[in-house]
């Protein structure tokens, strides 16, 4: 695998999630296509390392650490969208807009 390829791939998984998190009105789907986002970010900042300083384990610390970065997040994203559809049966981005107020 060359550097060129993996930085495409990763544009690819940032393009695949921008164009998900844009287009859908799901509230899941909108937090698929941030997830797709990260990870298209992690695989570059990992190729990056990889490639800068292949020896150096800091990197890998900060890819572990932005990996559970994101599971964290993701995880918390799905508890707030189950407790607001559980409480007001909201599932799409239009309708959780009049939960203001």
């Amino acid at each position: 695998m060359t550097f060129e390829l993996i930085l495409v791939l990763a544009a690819g998984l940032f393009s695949t999630g921008l164009f998900g998190a844009l287009s859908q009105q799901s509230i899941v789907m909108i937090m698929m296509g941030i997830e797709l986002m990260i990870g298209g970010v992690i695989v570059a900042a990992a190729d990056f390392w990889h490639f800068l300083a292949p020896g150096a384990p800091s990197g890998q610390v900060v890819i572990v650490a932005a990996v559970v970065a994101m599971a964290v997040e993701m995880a918390m994203g799905f508890a707030v969208t189950t407790a607001i559809y559980r409480a007001r049966q909201v599932d799409m981005t239009d309708m959780a807009d009049e939960l203001k107020g």
